[in-house]
């Protein structure tokens, strides 16, 4: 393997603090998830989170515990796969994994119900859901924008979800074939700069590689800065990214850690 660059290096660093494992199988086991919880801490450092469903969260945060990992963020993924719009469900979801020691809850757009016209439906649902986080977690709205499509039906969702109080914007759950394309990223970046960059932004959809990180990494840099590039800013969504980061860092020679 070819040495890497000090930029590569450091960009593929960069990258790993800012990653967000997710483990969202509907055949996940306990086994999964402990092992998902292991890979988070790398000899090069730990990963920002793992995003688990609810009924695993607290099987994540308290493996994350005994491996005295307590900065990896547990991430509950609540309104999953469907989307739904039934604001009493993603309450619910939403409760449980608060109370199963989640620090902060994903919720997914119901992006059916905005395509059907009734917007006041999906704002209910996001101001429940932020209702619930309080101030005792982070707020994510993952707006699956590969199903909206149209830019400017991607806009008002991120704007819906600003203006329920969204932590992070977040592209997509990672069950579509389709990459994020930077078109999408683009937009997430514009609503986000209409706050002053005060949201976060989650860039999740086929990013398997640093090469696919990187264009990616580099418009959030360019909108605002390289310094506004933290975890507490962008998150990259995607548990194959890690073996490509851990093999361009040269700690593995191939294979997963």
């Amino acid at each position: 393997m070819h040495a890497m660059s000090d930029d590569a290096e450091q960009l593929a660093l960069r990258a790993l603090e800012m990653l967000e494992l997710l483990a969202l199988n509907h055949d996940d086991s306990e086994e999964r998830i402990i092992n998902l919880c292991k890979r988070a801490l790398t000899p090069v450092g730990a990963v920002a989170a793992v995003c688990v469903a609810p009924r695993f969260v607290c099987l994540a945060r308290t493996a994350l515990d005994r491996l005295r990992a307590r900065q990896v963020r547990v991430v509950a993924q609540v309104n999953f796969p469907w989307a739904n719009d039934s604001v009493d469900m993603v309450v619910r979801e939403t409760r449980a994994a608060l109370v199963s020691g989640a620090d902060e809850i994903d919720v997914v757009y119901p992006f059916r119900t905005l395509l059907a016209g009734n917007a006041p439906l999906v704002t209910e649902l996001l101001a429940a859901c932020k209702a619930e986080c309080g101030s005792r977690a982070s707020f994510t709205v993952t707006l699956e924008a590969g199903e909206l499509r149209d830019p400017q039906l991607i806009r008002s969702a991120c704007r819906d979800a600003i203006a329920a109080g969204a932590d992070f914007l977040k592209s997509c759950t990672d069950r579509l074939v389709a990459p994020v394309s930077p078109q999408i990223v683009r937009i997430m970046l514009e609503s986000i700069a209409e706050t002053g960059g005060l949201v976060g932004c989650k860039i999740v959809g086929g990013v398997r590689t640093l090469n696919d990180a990187r264009p990616l990494m580099s418009l959030a840099s360019s909108r605002f800065s390289s310094a506004w590039c933290s975890p507490q800013r962008v998150r990259i969504g995607g548990s194959v990214l890690l073996d490509d980061l851990l093999v361009s860092l040269g700690v593995l020679e191939a294979g997963r850690y």
